[in-house]
């Protein structure tokens, strides 16, 4: 990473809020964006603390985002390390214990006030912490005044903090007077004790060490600028002398690279560091693993392991690993393979047909684009043409609206269109909502839903979807959630998803002590299943395989870290059957909005669509944890989201949610984004089909496999124009024609 600046503030001031007609628009095919932002619209802050040193689009909806928007940050959740920078330099500490408790599961931080800074000698304080410099998993934070800095290098998984000193030399001030249990005043490396935690500190070769009895160590560097620590897994010389071997090369770079085998469904993820020796020859590291990761490589582990509020951390050294995950397929909608009465399904298709007016804003209007893209497969099956014109009809004139930046007159909208800030490099939907705007908080919620029903319209239409009409627009959203391009010019890479964690982050600034968080990884699923869908409509593998990159690896931290679907990673004392929010510090059973226990569990299942069969793959876990919402509501009396309840809960026992949803058919609470066509079709086609089959795998990502009775059930949708013959790993093989579904019936083998 390039060296330190000591350079002012990046504060980047906007162009005025305000467009006149032929000015500020810029057209992508069909559609377009604003340049300026809308009249009396809000938008995010103009300061981002950066040094110059970074020329692109400023990640946002990161585990370290805090950084950029505010003075100097609130806690950065690495793991296992936890960061946070301070007038006086970068606090480093690691929680005392993980704690447990019936609703939650919390690093005990000690209000955050230990373990040490790692200061500067010669200045005591600094203006401010700004981003240096960063790659996909690890960033670099400077401090600098008069002459004189720092920078730190950190990220996830390693248990170093690297650093480059100007003008000084390192000061630690320790919360508690540590114990030095290896190593003197003389010695290069340090082993110490504090707060019932072991960290080294690694000084170059020839440095001398002062105030060894006191709260406050200098390292006296001797001209040399490079320095590091790192906390141990124990109290041992047989860890220190490991971490000092790797000690000395400083990762500069990290990266995540992607590939799917479509004959084999397997999704391979490499992750590469880079390093640079200050010492000896030394160039690999030391890294630990997530249990999303651990549980899916092959590649060697050390004995070695670290707590943490996701479980059991596992240490690797060397220059990367990869994972192998299987892609469990996607579908547009389930096929009509239900016993029922297909007159009640028209008519509750009818009743749901009804066109809407009104906007609403980018979450709520996303809902309703979901709402129709669920609908329209079903009013195909059941043959109501009027019903699916009038749906379609609605869907693809309220997309081609959100997508045209320009009124009647030509003059530029102020609402129901798109603004590009490029201060932040972000897209930006107006009318926005839950700080979409000013925090650039759920951007993968809500355009996910305007994806996936773009991938509806392009199932039918692909031409439409082309570039040069209303793709381009559906590129740019998908860009702005999950740019795969490092160096863009314009929007930040893979701006939700955090690739080492596995999982996405929904708060554009994580500003909260407990560092950033998700609560639904079913719309973040939602998002990934549209991208797979509407890459796999318009023939662009590289933008379905990066759907497929995002939706498997999410799914595997899903089932670890909402679910821990095989109870390996939680302590007894939690007694939930969910983390229904996922922070960097903690995972917790509760909403940002209620209490309810249907929409404590149901925000983790909805929306409920083709895309949403990994839901199922644990059956037993899938009926503990509704036995769980059971019993937290007391009874089956359900006041809200009854209907993502019954689809759950068919995924386990289709039956039973069949006889709930006839209790009361027509008065049921619904979800504000299904329809209860949407309930009744997945309820009925789950009871004939069974439970979803993980063990089997095709050579076509539009597929799923259902297993009852002893015979499994094989669904393919094939959005090509050709016929194809499709190939499960069980050796089952049949031709599916084009645009539409094939289903085929056998003996489990």
């Amino acid at each position: 990473m390039p060296a330190i600046r000591p350079c002012v503030l990046t504060l980047v001031v906007l162009l005025a809020c305000r467009a006149s007609a032929g000015e500020g628009v810029e057209r992508v095919g069909a559609g377009g964006y604003l340049t300026t932002c809308p009249a009396k619209a809000k938008e995010p802050q103009a300061v981002i603390y950066k040094t110059e040193n970074i020329k692109g689009p400023v990640p946002t909806s990161d585990w370290w985002s805090s950084l950029t928007w505010v003075q100097y940050s609130e806690p950065q959740y690495a793991h296992p390390l936890v960061l946070r920078a301070e007038a006086g330099g970068l606090r480093v500490f690691h929680p005392n214990a993980i704690a447990t408790t019936k609703i939650g599961i919390f690093a005990a931080m000690g209000g955050g006030k230990n373990d040490f800074v790692l200061g500067h000698s010669a200045q005591l304080k600094f203006p401010d912490a700004r981003l240096h410099d960063f790659s996909d998993w690890f960033l670099t934070t400077a401090f600098a005044a008069d002459g004189k800095s720092m920078k730190f290098t950190y990220g996830h998984g390693s248990p170093f903090v690297y650093a480059i000193y100007e003008g000084g030399n390192p000061t630690l001030t320790f919360d508690a007077q540590p114990s030095v249990w290896s190593g003197n005043a003389q010695s290069a490396v340090l082993g110490i004790s504090v707060n019932t935690k072991a960290y080294a500190l690694f000084g170059p070769a020839g440095c001398s060490w002062s105030g060894l009895d006191s709260k406050t160590i200098t390292c006296d560097m001797k001209g040399k600028t490079h320095f590091s620590v790192a906390l141990l897994p124990d109290k041992s010389q047989a860890a220190l002398d490991l971490f000092t071997r790797h000690a000395y090369a400083h990762v500069t770079g990290s990266k995540v690279e992607w590939s799917f085998d479509e004959k084999t469904s397997v999704l391979k993820t490499q992750y590469t560091f880079t390093t640079q020796p200050h010492e000896g020859t030394e160039t690999a590291t030391l890294f630990a693993l997530y249990p999303h990761q651990w549980m899916r490589s092959k590649d060697a582990l050390t004995e070695y392991v670290y707590p943490s509020v996701r479980g059991q951390l596992k240490l690797m050294r060397g220059s990367g690993f990869s994972t192998q995950m299987t892609f469990p397929g996607v579908l547009p909608a389930l096929p009509d393979k239900g016993s029922y009465d297909k007159a009640v399904l028209r008519k509750l298709v009818e009743a749901g047909s009804a066109k809407e007016n009104n906007l609403k804003d980018t979450y709520w209007g996303g809902k309703r684009l979901g709402y129709l893209a669920s609908l329209i497969p079903i009013a195909e099956q059941v043959e109501a043409s009027a019903a699916r014109d009038q749906l379609y009809g609605e869907m693809k004139e309220r997309l081609e609206k959100w997508f045209t930046p320009v009124d009647a007159a030509g003059a530029p909208k102020k609402q129901g269109c798109f603004y590009l800030n490029k201060n932040w490099g972000t897209l930006i939907g107006y009318p926005a909502s839950y700080g979409s705007d000013v925090e650039l908080s759920d951007h993968h919620f809500h355009y996910g839903y305007f994806i996936r029903a773009a991938a509806e319209i392009a199932r039918h239409d692909p031409q439409w979807a082309a570039d040069e009409n209303w793709g381009g627009m559906v590129r740019l959203l998908i860009r702005d959630i999950a740019n795969p391009e490092r160096n863009s010019p314009d929007l930040p890479f893979l701006r939700n998803f955090d690739p080492y964690a596995g999982h996405s982050w929904a708060s554009g600034k994580g500003v909260f002590f407990d560092g950033n968080n998700q609560e639904s990884s079913s719309e973040a699923m939602g998002a990934w299943a549209g991208i797979i869908l509407f890459g796999q409509a318009v023939g662009d593998k590289k933008l379905r395989d990066l759907g497929i990159f995002l939706f498997t690896t999410e799914m595997e931290a899903i089932n670890q870290y909402w679910f821990d679907v095989e109870n390996r990673h939680r302590a007894a004392g939690y007694g939930a059957s969910v983390v229904t929010m996922v922070w960097g510090a903690k995972g917790v059973n509760e909403t940002w909005f209620t209490k309810n226990p249907e929409a404590v569990h149901a925000i983790n299942w909805l929306p409920i669509h083709g895309g949403s069969l990994y839901l199922g793959h644990y059956p037993e876990y899938t009926r503990r944890n509704y036995d769980a919402l059971v019993a937290e509501n007391q009874g089956e009396k359900w006041d809200e989201w009854a209907d993502q309840v019954f689809m759950y809960r068919a995924l386990h026992d289709p039956a039973d949610a069949i006889r709930q949803y006839n209790l009361n058919p027509e008065g049921f609470p619904l979800e504000g984004g299904n329809s209860r066509a949407n309930a009744y079709l997945w309820i009925h086609n789950l009871n004939a089909l069974g439970q979803v089959d993980r063990e089997v795998a095709a050579d076509y990502p539009l597929y799923a496999v259902f297993k009852k009775n002893g015979t499994r059930t094989y669904v393919v949708y094939n959005m090509d124009a050709a016929a194809r013959d499709v190939r499960f790993t069980d050796g089952t093989t049949f031709n599916a024609p084009p645009r539409s579904f094939a289903v085929h019936s056998a003996p489990a083998k």
